[in-house]
């Protein structure tokens, strides 16, 4: 078995930070990439970021350039979102996944694994 958890979601107000924390167990441990993705209520869930844990190569999505960071512990396992200056749009439940070999980090299709997800809010 694999097993994703997601830790450090909560409610931020707009400017603020947080930082997400995605860490492997299992099966799991054998994943060439780590994507985070988000969904919002009533949309399609969409790929934010990704790390290959190879040669620690990062993608980002156009909307959170700039703000969210992502990192790789692999020592502990774990993938890390640091998300500043966060918007009201940010707003979703957010996942982890692994991606067992290379392919279009955007597509949710390609990860073998998720993890179960934590809340993000950006409100005032």
């Amino acid at each position: 078995q694999g097993q994703l958890v997601e830790s450090g979601g909560g409610v931020v107000q707009p400017g603020g930070s947080l930082r997400l924390s995605c860490t492997a167990s299992g099966r799991t441990l054998d994943y060439y990439a780590i994507g985070w993705f988000r969904q919002a209520p009533g949309k399609e869930r969409e790929g934010v970021s990704c790390i290959v844990r190879s040669d620690g190569s990062t993608y980002y999505e156009d909307s959170v350039k700039g703000r969210f960071t992502i990192s790789i512990d692999n020592h502990k396992k774990t993938v890390y979102l640091q998300m500043n200056g966060l918007k009201p749009e940010d707003t979703a439940m957010y996942y982890c996944a692994a991606m067992k070999t290379w392919s279009a980090w955007l597509l949710p299709e390609n990860y073998h694994y998720w993890g179960q997800g934590t809340q993000v809010t950006v409100s005032s």
